[in-house]
């Protein structure tokens, strides 16, 4: 009975409980929060949200209640500002996108409800509620200031992977377990992990570019990457390695370990290689060198490869386990080695913070100058820079050798040695150097400590010129010992000028590279932008296009109807008057109207010659007629009767030309065509005898070149050939009737129509001659 009791009271708890549930989700009222009608415009909305998420932003309102109003406040704002989450709301009240999810709760905690005898803590809490929020999530939070002031420059030496969350995330919810094993794994390698909130920084979610969530991006150089694929472990560390520049590691041989080594004096840093039993180069190692590539060149050797051999027998590399080597001035022996089976991240960023720089480093830049020389800031924090003053050689000089001899064998915390090249820095250098003849292109050493920033220092130089003997590092020995005792032993004083940047690229690089990455910053900000947002921008572009282009078309059928509709300018005086002809209108020459009842044919003189052909408007070309004074009227009358129907066309110009006058003229031009007929011979005693009456020519003035139509011979013709204009010859006079004459251009139309369809050959000539 007791038990049948109980079971009783477990039942109406549970349906109690459900009951309560169901009366809670269906309390919250998105409007109600907000305190706007149904009926309320999306700019109401916005406008209630930021007023209320202003007075509720649990870092303004200390409320004990401040966060779970301000997360009531967000989600009211996320389901109305969304039409789809709204008109669900207004129609089921339920925004539909957590309703399959409380179902499965609510399914399994009834199923398993009788199998516990305890409520569980989490039985009380949705799995959104920001005290809910992992601790992880909180470590990373970033702010907008925080994300400009610090996160944007520190990414220039390290990639952030960042993550853009909000409550009321499903999709965050499933790649939170994911997340938290690659943050756990990046970060140890020297990725910067950061954890947007878009809830609480809509500004800096917005700068992002992130439009939702869950979202995640990489930042290197202060660029921005986002992610795309799916949100597995393996993808997310590929993403981090594609983010790092192509060519931070070169991979290293037996074949090519010297060109890289020797390296050092172009480049002015230390080179470092790694050894390694994987094919790949590792992440952590990438991520070193990115950190410090402006100071070191880093190498990779696969000792698993064909011929390694040699070089881990020369520089006394264990094969079984990963080493680090240093190399400086002198690549036969490495500066500093470290090996062990794990090398961690500190591990290697401390071997290269004390490997930073050369022995005796060049000053190319005014920044390698700070760090070298920095200014003294207390007698405790003395540091002397030990200046050699060279020429610039392809090889290593005796004096600057000897050098570096002497700063390898006097390595102090006080003293550093570097070198610069006078030819370089001509300023810098002849003020440490006297002015003396003796100093003129030879070497010189100077000690020198900086006073300040603005370049005041105190100096000695040697008296003699460095030459690197012996008595000259005894001299310098005995400089660097007085300086220990006696720190005003730096007599001189005087103001160096800034280094000239030896290393910077040129202005066109520069502009190069600025532009390629804007560039390439456009393309992926288009590629995966938020289409809604760039709608309006999009729209203004197309518009502004299609107003361009159709403006440009109207103007061009404009400009052409009115080239069509114009009259043909006036020509000059001509001595012979225009033929007009007035021929049959048939059927077969009817196809296309003319504008005009006659054929207007001008003859080709030394006076139309320039407007009518040199000076011919481009796409028009003028036909050409070649007769004689005795064939005259028979061929315009033909040739009017054969272009009749092509006169209304605005671009076709129709001539004639006397070849009485301008035979030499014609010649000219018919030896650019190919066959078109035999070149004369001037010696040849026919030579004025060739009949090219009946011939055509159309011209083109200003692509400068022509058509030929050449008339075919009739049996009348044939038979007429050998008859003599000169009947004092011998030879038969000629009796051409008008019949043989007109036959001569009975092709004509056909040779017309294939002008106008571009179908003939063209015959190009270098300029048109002079028509005398």
């Amino acid at each position: 009975m007791e038990v049948k009791k109980l079971s009783v009271s477990w039942q109406f708890w549970i349906v109690l409980f459900l009951t309560l549930q169901g009366l809670s989700a269906l309390d919250f009222d998105p409007y109600r929060v907000l305190g706007v009608s149904r009926t309320a415009s999306q700019a109401d909305i916005k406008k209630a949200y930021k007023k209320l998420a202003r007075e509720w932003h649990p870092d303004k309102n200390k409320d004990p209640g401040a966060e779970d109003k301000f997360i009531q406040i967000s989600k009211a704002y996320e389901i109305l500002s969304n039409e789809e989450k709204r008109t669900n709301y207004d129609h089921y009240g339920d925004a539909g996108e957590s309703q399959g999810y409380q179902k499965q709760q609510r399914e399994y905690r009834f199923r398993h409800f009788h199998e516990n005898f305890y409520f569980d803590e989490s039985f009380f809490h949705f799995p959104f509620n920001s005290e809910r929020r992992d601790s992880i999530d909180e470590k990373y939070l970033l702010h907008f200031s925080h994300y400009v002031n610090e996160v944007v420059p520190d990414s220039f030496k390290k990639p952030y992977l960042i993550k853009i969350t909000s409550d009321w995330c499903f999709s965050c919810i499933h790649i939170e377990p994911v997340w938290k094993e690659v943050v756990q794994e990046l970060e140890g390698l020297g990725v910067g992990i950061g954890v947007v909130h878009a809830g609480y920084e809509r500004r800096l979610a917005h700068h992002l570019g992130a439009h939702s969530t869950p979202s995640i991006l990489g930042i290197i150089n202060g660029k921005i990457s986002f992610f795309h694929n799916a949100v597995v472990h393996e993808n997310l560390r590929q993403f981090v390695e594609s983010l790092l520049p192509g060519n931070l590691v070169e991979k290293v041989t037996n074949k090519n370990y010297v060109r890289f080594l020797s390296g050092w004096q172009q480049e002015n840093k230390p080179h470092a290689l790694l050894f390694g039993q994987t094919p790949a180069v590792p992440l952590l190692y990438k991520l070193t060198a990115f950190a410090y590539k402006d100071y070191v060149s880093f190498g990779y050797v696969y000792m698993g490869l064909r011929g390694v051999e040699e070089m881990t027998r020369q520089y006394n590399v264990n094969v079984y386990a990963p080493a680090m080597l240093i190399f400086k001035e002198h690549i036969s022996k490495p500066a500093d080695v470290i090996q062990a089976r794990g090398l961690k991240k500190q591990v290697i960023e401390d071997f290269i913070t004390q490997n930073k720089y050369l022995l005796a480093a060049r000053l190319t830049s005014q920044r390698l100058f700070h760090e070298l020389c920095p200014v003294k800031r207390s007698h405790r924090q003395r540091k002397y820079c030990v200046v050699l003053l060279t020429t610039e050689t392809s090889k290593l000089s005796k004096p600057f050798e000897a050098f570096l001899s002497f700063a390898l064998a006097n390595t102090q915390d006080t003293v550093r040695f570097v070198h610069v090249y006078s030819s370089r820095q001509q300023e810098f250098a002849s003020t440490l150097l006297p002015d003396s003849e003796a100093f003129q292109g030879k070497s010189g050493v100077s000690i020198l400590e900086r006073r300040n920033t603005a370049g005041r220092v105190v100096f000695k130089t040697l008296e003699d010129p460095w030459t690197g003997s012996e008595s000259d590092k005894f001299i310098l020995l005995g400089y660097l010992d007085q300086l220990r005792k006696d720190p005003a032993f730096l007599s001189s004083e005087a103001v160096l000028p800034d280094l000239t940047d030896e290393l910077a690229p040129v202005f066109f690089l520069r502009w190069l590279y600025s532009v390629s990455d804007s560039l390439s910053d456009w393309w992926e900000s288009l590629l995966h932008s938020n289409w809604r947002e760039m709608m309006p921008l999009l729209s203004l572009i197309f518009s502004a296009l299609f107003i361009l282009f159709g403006t440009v078309i109207v103007q061009a059928f404009s400009d052409s109807s009115e080239e069509g509709e114009a009259q043909p300018p006036d020509k000059e005086e001509a001595p012979e008057k225009p033929a007009k002809t007035e021929p049959a209108f048939t059927k077969e020459n009817s196809s296309k109207i003319p504008k005009k009842g006659f054929v207007e044919v001008t003859e080709l003189t030394d006076v139309t010659y320039t407007s009518n052909l040199v000076r011919l408007r481009p796409g028009h070309m003028n036909v050409v007629l070649i007769l004689s004074n005795s064939t005259k009227t028979s061929l315009l009358q033909k040739f009017a009767l054969e272009v009749y129907t092509f006169t209304g066309s605005s671009s076709l110009h129709f001539s004639f030309l006397s070849l009485d006058k301008h035979r030499e003229w014609l010649e000219y031009l018919l030896e650019f065509a190919q066959d078109a007929a035999p070149i004369p011979n001037q010696y040849d005693k026919h030579f004025m005898e060739r009949d090219y009456t009946g011939y055509v020519l159309a011209l083109n003035g200003h692509k400068k070149y022509f058509c030929l139509f050449k008339p075919l011979k009739t049996v009348d013709e044939e038979a007429i050939g050998s008859c003599d204009p000169d009947s004092s010859r011998g030879k038969p006079p000629c009796g051409l009737g008008p019949k043989p004459l007109k036959g001569k251009l009975s092709k004509l139309s056909l040779w017309m129509e294939r002008l106008l369809e571009g179908s003939l050959q063209r015959f190009y000539i270098p300029s048109w001659p002079e028509l005398d």
